[in-house]
C-alpha cells in the first residue's frame, strides 16, 4: 500500500475530489496549509507598497491506495491540479506498511 500525498493551490481542490470519486477513489483526509517552493512566495501590492508574502495557502491531500493503484491516482490528481504555473505543487508516494479499519479490526487492505 501506499500513501499519496499532494499539496496543490486551494482553488484546485475541489476538481481534484470529484475527479477522484468519478475514478472510484472517494475517501482523503484534506488540511489547509500554508508552504513555499522554490520560488520563495510572491509579492503583493498593500496599501501601495510592496509586500513579500512568502508562505502561501495551500490544500494538503492525502489518499491510501493499493500499489497497483499508484500511477493512475497520481496522474488523475496531476491532472485535476495542473495551471503549467509556477506554484502548482508537489505529489509525494510514500509506503504504508499497514492499514487497519477501526469498526471491524479488518487489516491489511484498503477499502
Amino acid at each position: 500500500m501506499k500513501k499519496i500525498e499532494a499539496v496543490v493551490w486551494p482553488e484546485k481542490f475541489s476538481y481534484i475530489k470529484d475527479a477522484l470519486a468519478k475514478a472510484g477513489y472517494p475517501s482523503l483526509t484534506t488540511y489547509e496549509v500554508k508552504g513555499r517552493g522554490r520560488q520563495g512566495g510572491v509579492v503583493q501590492l498593500v496599501r501601495e507598497k510592496e509586500v513579500k508574502v512568502d508562505l502561501l495557502p495551500k490544500t494538503k491531500i492525502e489518499v491510501i491506495v493499493n500499489d497497483n493503484e499508484v500511477e493512475k491516482v497520481v496522474q488523475i490528481i496531476a491532472e485535476a491540479a495542473r495551471t503549467g504555473d509556477i506554484g502548482d505543487g508537489k505529489i509525494f508516494v510514500l509506503p504504508v506498511e499497514e492499514v487497519i479499519h477501526i469498526r471491524t479490526g479488518e487489516r491489511g487492505t484498503v477499502v
